[in-house]
């Protein structure tokens, strides 16, 4: 595994230089990458239809041979290439646009196989066909269930397949590496069949067991590595010990002008348990848009001040950081807890006065942005680190502070509700703990779905609630206009708003692009009610807190995943009053309508999540890859839920006795790459 993983491509038999430039396009360098480069689908040829018995409508496969080939040029910059193949029982157009190539790649008189999708008018065609050149050599490729590849221009299917076969024939690249005793216990393909059947199924049957058993394989070590890592943080290292809550504690709980809800008292409890151990706490808090998070860390910071410790909270942006810090000085001042503030912007003197002051402990909670990890700021005694909306950091900028301190209490908070399988395979190694109530007296947010044909009524609504005394946002996909993207840019908007539906009214624009200093200017502004509509991009989408603010409208929503609008939902619905998100989009595909309709039913984050994972995937829905994990090149973590656990259950098994996790080391090194592997060499 470990040297076939390491064989560059270039040096197989057949490939070269100029070849593997090329399979670097497709993410293929090694072996190892080739074998992973699962097929995207299948094709079963055993049943090639005569021309007269294709179904209009159908991805179908026939074979044909080449008979003419004739080129338009309709209008300028389109260019149609049509070649005429037939059989015994009739003809094909095969249509290709601005692809003039095409008319030199394939003789008249070859034979070639034909897949693509029917479409009858006048008379047969087929739209951008994929075709293959049939030879003596390659005859027998329609007989069986046939792989289909991620593939270009250069890097063809039969040169895939070809590449693939004599990988699997000549070289050693399939060594097993699973315990014999799970494969025995989860009835489990060996690994050579395993690879063999995924790329050249012998049947759909087998081809289903061989898939069983790379998906298995590849949650298990993943599941190993993270258990792993989660085991060396509780065992190899003695922390800091907290003692039970006290007064300091019960006085910041008093404070509050609120009683927590039972899943805020859950979680303070397991919280507090871990802190009260000599292992390092290393915990995951997620909870839904307005659960009440911030409230949970600010007590656990009070714990880790009356024991005698700083603590520190780090967040993605300046605007979180000074409202974090306005939260807790007016929580944390009056009862003598030092609360300082560290960003890029604070002025020279000022910020090497708080860097001096964390040093020398005259901090005892520090607020910050990715100013906290850098290498000036050194702590006295630093007992607990936390990071907020955690997928906004990534797996070093997270072990960087907490590299601050010898071994502190480690909690991670997200407001991005993650589904459990995913909150399991992105962060395997911490403890999860979850916030699914909202507070009482928080009213649910009306959410409608609009088209632009109500866009008027819409700007009525909000001008309506700001002549009540409310707030509102609207928020646009793109800062500004492109050819590229129909779809509605802040910088245009807003031009337009001031011009005409809002004229009378104070509006604010902020977006990306903005320096800092102007950024934080009109977010200001809006938060102190200078501004009555705020006209934005998604830089909104986190840590912004105006509780008087009751509307959002969302232009062209479709462009949003199911996260990210309720994620701009959530700036609204932080006060007394009614809140309404409306989302505008003109866009009727049945997919999108129901992803939007979704949003109007419910408010519930999780649920929310659910969907946003089932409909875009694990990497478009969290960004895995930016928390140094590998990628997932053949499991779906929905839909491969029971093998999931499976593998989990024999990773928690394997990870328990180290002559066991030993054998793995080398597999998990080529699987983790150089982000975990001095980890694993430890």
């Amino acid at each position: 595994m470990e040297n076939f993983k390491k064989d560059n491509i270039q040096y197989i038999k057949g490939v070269g230089p100029k070849k593997a430039n090329l399979l670097t396009k497709l993410g293929i360098f090694t072996i190892g990458d080739l074998l992973e480069h699962y097929p995207r689908r299948y094709e079963d040829r055993s049943q090639l239809k005569m021309i007269n018995n294709l179904t209009d409508g159908q991805v179908e496969n026939f074979k044909a041979r080449m008979m003419n080939c004739a080129e338009s040029k309709p209008r300028r910059g389109l260019q149609i290439t049509k070649i005429t193949v037939g059989d015994s029982t009739g003809t094909v157009q095969l249509v290709w646009f601005n692809q003039p190539h095409r008319k030199k790649i394939y003789g008249l008189g070859a034979e070639v196989l034909v897949t693509g999708k029917v479409k009858k008018i006048y008379q047969v065609e087929i739209q951008n066909p994929e075709i293959e050149m049939i030879t003596d050599m390659d005859t027998l490729e329609a007989g069986y269930i046939t792989p289909i590849y991620a593939a270009n221009e250069s890097i063809t299917q039969r040169f895939l397949r070809n590449l693939i076969r004599q990988i699997l024939t000549e070289y050693n690249a399939t060594a097993e590496i699973l315990p014999p005793i799970i494969i025995k216990q989860f009835s489990l393909l060996d690994r050579k069949t395993a690879f063999e059947n995924i790329h050249f199924p012998l049947n759909m049957d087998v081809l289903k067991q061989a898939r069983r058993r790379l998906v298995f394989e590849e949650l298990y070590l993943l599941q190993c590595g993270l258990l792993y890592i989660k085991k060396q943080n509780r065992s190899n290292t003695i922390g800091i010990k907290h003692g039970p809550d006290g007064c300091l504690v019960k006085k910041v709980s008093e404070q509050l002008p609120f009683s927590l809800t039972e899943d805020q008292q859950k979680v303070l409890l397991e919280i507090a348990l871990d802190m009260e151990d000599t292992k390092p706490m290393q915990r995951l808090l997620q909870g839904d848009v307005g659960s009440g998070k911030t409230v949970i860390a600010a007590l656990a910071l009070a714990k880790t001040v009356e024991n005698g410790y700083q603590g520190a909270m780090m967040v993605p942006t300046e605007i979180l950081a000074e409202q974090h810090y306005s939260t807790l000085s007016n929580l944390f001042l009056p009862l003598g807890i030092r609360v300082k503030i560290l960003t890029g912007k604070l002025p020279k003197r000022t910020h090497e006065q708080v860097v001096a002051d964390i040093k020398s402990g005259l901090v005892d909670v520090v607020i910050g942005t990715h100013a906290l990890i850098q290498e000036s700021v050194e702590f006295q005694y630093l007992g607990l680190v936390i990071t907020d909306e955690q997928h906004r950091f990534g797996v070093r900028q997270r072990a960087k502070l907490q590299e601050k301190g010898n071994m502190p209490d480690v909690l991670v908070m997200t407001a991005t509700p993650i589904p459990r399988t995913m909150a399991l395979t992105v962060y395997g190694d911490l403890d999860v703990s979850t916030i699914k109530q909202l507070p009482p007296g928080r009213k649910i947010i009306k959410t409608y779905v609009r088209g632009s044909d109500r866009r008027q009524l819409v700007y009525d609504f909000i001008e309506k609630e700001v002549n009540s005394g409310r707030q509102a946002y609207v928020v646009c996909p793109l800062v500004e206009e492109s050819e590229k993207v129909n779809a509605l840019s802040a910088v245009e908007l807003y031009d337009e708003l001031l011009k005409t539906e809002l004229v009378n009214i104070s509006c604010g624009l902020v977006h990306g692009r903005m320096k800092s200093v102007e950024k934080d200017l009109v977010m200001d502004r809006f938060y102190r009610g200078e501004i009555k509509v705020l006209v934005a991009t998604t830089v909104i989408e986190v840590g912004v807190n105006v509780p008087n603010a009751t509307v959002m409208i969302i232009e062209n929503a479709e462009r949003f995943g199911l996260a990210q609008l309720h994620q701009l939902r959530g700036r609204i619905g932080r006060g007394d009053h009614q809140s309404y998100c409306i989302l505008l989009s003109d866009n009727k595909k049945p997919e999108t309508q129901e992803r939007l309709s979704i949003m109007a039913k419910t408010n519930d984050g999780f649920a929310l999540a659910e969907e946003d994972l089932k409909i875009r995937g694990p990497g478009q829905f969290f960004g895995i890859r930016q928390h140094g994990l590998p990628d997932l090149k053949i499991a779906d973590i929905i839909n491969d839920i029971d093998v999931f656990l499976e593998a989990r259950q024999a990773a928690e098994k394997t990870v328990a006795r180290p002559e066991s996790f030993d054998m793995l080391r080398p597999a998990l090194q080529v699987r983790f790459g150089k982000e975990f592997s001095m980890i694993f060499s430890s």
